[in-house]
């Protein structure tokens, strides 16, 4: 393991992280929020003067990077991260939160979480409200893969990083033959998306302000909004189509758009076998939800259409964007909502979940299982477009599978034992560990009423859920700290 390396890259990604703190800093200005102002540049200060103080004394350190090396630095960056990006919401008059509530407003941003504990959005200096947003379109990426872009010019190489962080099931495959020109296709097309999106919401009505921001968690499928009645504020059948659509298109894999841009054809997306099964799963869904929602009479067939598709939608792909109450539903309908948002997105998404691409794999490996009851000695390989995946691939699987289980679980009984009742903290750990936001019972609206220590286990569940479990879990174990 080399520590100094280590130290050095965190240093520089650290300051890099501080820039970002500068946009904020424009928009207070040009809206003249003086108070905010200055805690945006007290916070920037911090974050470039502590980074500093990390790198200056290793900056002379040379190694290359190890697999051990690219895990502890995604794992130290995340937490860290965590921590400077809550700088701001705790310095000011505005919002003023609590050290615990800070980080994890900050987290859950950074995650692309969406759970939150503030309240009176519409109050809030626009500076605070494009912060928080912004912070999540930095996580959506995944600040690491778009640091991968940087680094290599600084003289650090990237691809330790990119295995540690990408999500998904195949972590190795690349777009491109270099590391670096994979990342800057994926910020590509993800600045693309955003300004698609941003451009969408304007023309729809939104403000310019409103606009961008909402393209920001969009695209990031984060959930957080700048009112406190998030897409229902707008009242819009368009804003909630075009919302509905972009939230769609950022849960499938993103190296579909990749194919999309630059071969200029559609067909690779009809051809994916994840990306079919996730368009069923939320074409059932929607049938589901809408038609439970009319044949009890909670709406008529209209309204039930609107709500259903958005927040089916919403909650599956793990944005959190709302325009109803879905914990006030009817029966199933909010665990079934809750449920669905388990399967997540698909593979080298945005989203967040177990991730579509796993559960088709689990699915093919639990029908060969049934054949192998009536013909044992078959040969069943698991084939993805006619192309065999290798056991290694579904034991790994199945593996995540187990560990996603038992963290989830242990997340339950923690908040359990803290004093949350139990739909609340069922809700709780499959909204943060999935990257959701809003869940059941007492954080159906906010996270700011529940006590300290269920804000901090649900922190490492967000954690947890945005670095898919084993590239925590692995830095637990004692062969990875042996030479």
């Amino acid at each position: 393991m080399h520590f100094t390396v280590i130290a050095r890259i965190l240093g520089l990604l650290l300051m890099l992280f501080s820039i970002a703190q500068l946009p904020s800093v424009g928009v207070a200005l040009y809206y003249g929020e003086e108070d905010t102002l200055f805690t945006f540049i007290g916070a920037f200060v911090i974050t470039f003067a502590v980074g500093l103080v990390v790198w200056l004394p290793f900056h002379g350190s040379k190694h290359d990077l190890r697999i051990r090396d690219g895990f502890m630095i995604t794992v130290l960056f995340w937490i860290v991260l965590g921590f400077a990006g809550s700088l701001p919401l705790m310095l000011g008059t505005e919002p003023n939160l609590s050290f615990t509530d800070a980080v994890f407003e900050s987290m859950s941003g950074l995650t692309t979480t969406g759970a939150t504990v503030m309240t009176g959005l519409d109050d809030l200096p626009r500076s605070v409200l494009y912060y928080r947003q912004q912070l999540q379109w930095l996580g959506g990426i995944g600040i690491v893969v778009i640091a991968v872009a940087i680094l290599p010019m600084l003289g650090v190489g990237g691809m330790q990083l990119y295995r540690a962080e990408t999500p998904g099931p195949v972590k190795d495959s690349k777009l491109t033959p270099r590391i670096t020109q994979t990342a800057k296709a994926l910020f590509n097309i993800y600045l693309v998306l955003t300004v698609a999106c941003a451009g969408a919401y304007w023309w729809a009505g939104m403000s310019l302000f409103d606009a961008i921001c909402h393209s920001f968690s969009t695209v990031a499928i984060g959930g957080f909004s700048t009112h406190d009645a998030s897409i229902d504020y707008f009242d819009s059948i368009a804003v909630e189509s075009i919302c509905v659509f972009f939230m769609a298109v950022s849960g499938l894999n993103f190296g579909l758009h990749f194919h999309a841009l630059y071969r200029r054809s559609l067909a690779h997306y009809g051809r994916d076998p994840e990306a079919k099964m996730y368009f069923k799963i939320m074409a059932a869904g929607i049938l589901i939800t809408c038609s439970y929602l009319y044949f009890t009479g909670t709406y008529d067939a209209e309204t039930s259409l609107r709500k259903g598709i958005f927040e089916l939608v919403s909650v599956m792909t793990t944005t959190g964007f709302a325009t109803d109450n879905f914990a006030a539903w009817p029966t199933f309908l909010p665990f079934f909502l809750i449920f669905l948002s388990f399967f997540g997105a698909c593979a080298g998404s945005t989203g967040g979940g177990l991730k579509i691409g796993r559960m088709l794999i689990l699915a093919k490996q639990g029908m060969r299982e049934l054949y192998r009851l009536v013909h044992p000695n078959a040969v069943l390989p698991i084939k993805i477009r006619n192309r065999a995946i290798s056991d290694r691939i579904a034991d790994a699987i199945w593996g995540f599978f187990g560990a996603y289980l038992a963290a989830y679980y242990l997340m339950v009984l923690l908040l359990l034992a803290s004093g949350l009742e139990f739909v609340t903290a069922w809700s709780a750990t499959a909204a943060c560990l999935n990257n959701l936001g809003p869940g059941l019972g007492e954080v159906a609206v906010h996270y700011g009423d529940i006590n300290s220590f269920a804000k901090w286990v649900l922190c490492g569940g967000m954690l947890l859920g945005r670095l898919e479990i084993f590239t925590l879990i692995v830095m637990c174990l004692p062969t990875f700290w042996r030479k």
